[in-house]
């Protein structure tokens, strides 16, 4: 009896080791996803007087608002209980001390002025924004008075290390390698306005190739080959309010058409429509 708890206790402790073990590596590993890397000089152009004054427009429909706070000063993103507690940060301090250069970086690589990968941040998307788009997003950014505290750093628990050690979760740069690797199709000049609109504001929730994706654990969004059922009409009350024909309940989609999408324009919810509904079409 002695001796089969002696081992007993062998096997156990030899598990514990193990957890451990498995543990640090597991901890070092995700770690080292975070840790500083280089980023690729940003070539930023002169934007037109029409983009400066879309700026603060643009603020809105690409979510810097939503996801930052009215006045960029911060806001809670993520507070998943095991996975990770993620503040999106305070732009205004951020823009104080990085350059214009830092921040195109962190809005098209995903890559923050301290040269750390950014967890989340739809670079995947941004990424396709033109030189001048970014500038101008840039200027808006910069328009907005200083004021307010650092948020807190993101924390990360074990389920989220654990999922970016093995690819479940990615950090901002791998997604935009992936996403540049997987440009959306091009149906001709004519559907060439809906495409950038969509690369750049749709791709982040519906995949590289908008074939559907998880957005966080449990919810996923749609192959969006779904809008080639829609009217104009149809599409634009979605986006505007965030309810489909039917009045079905959408969740996040509902929050991000009322928030960013509602302050899109009648001409690029045509130019979107009419390139979803080009996909569809073509579709296999």
């Amino acid at each position: 009896m002695a001796r089969v708890l002696r081992w007993t206790g062998y096997v156990l402790g030899g598990l514990a080791v193990i957890a451990v073990g498995a543990a640090l590596f597991v901890w070092a590993a995700s770690d080292m996803k975070r840790t500083e890397i280089a980023a690729r000089p940003e070539r930023l152009a002169t934007p037109a007087p029409a983009q400066l004054a879309d700026g603060p427009r643009q603020l809105r429909v690409l979510g810097c608002l939503s996801c930052h706070g009215e006045m960029l000063q911060g806001d809670l993103f993520m507070d998943e209980p095991g996975l990770a507690k993620i503040y999106a940060p305070n732009l205004t301090l951020v823009a104080a001390k990085a350059s214009d250069q830092q921040l195109a970086q962190a809005i098209r690589q995903g890559i923050g002025h301290d040269g750390r990968p950014l967890l989340v941040m739809p670079s995947e998307g941004y990424q396709f924004m033109t030189d001048s788009e970014v500038a101008a997003l840039i200027a808006a950014i910069r328009t907005i008075p200083k004021g307010g505290r650092d948020t807190p750093v993101a924390t990360l628990g074990m389920k989220g290390r654990v999922g970016l050690v093995i690819g479940k979760f990615h950090t901002a740069p791998e997604l935009v390698e992936t996403y540049r690797n997987s440009l959306l199709p091009e149906f001709g000049p004519q559907f060439a306005a809906g495409r950038h609109i969509v690369s750049i504001n749709c791709s982040e929730c519906h995949g590289p190739n908008l074939q559907g994706k998880e957005v966080k654990p449990g919810s996923v969004a749609p192959d969006l080959s779904i809008a080639g059922a829609y009217d104009l009409n149809q599409f634009k009350t979605l986006l505007r309010t965030g309810v489909p024909p039917g009045g079905k309940k959408l969740g996040m989609m509902a929050s991000v058409a009322r928030e960013d999408f509602s302050h899109l324009k009648d001409e690029e919810i045509a130019a979107i429509h009419a390139y979803l509904v080009e996909r569809a079409r073509r579709a296999p």
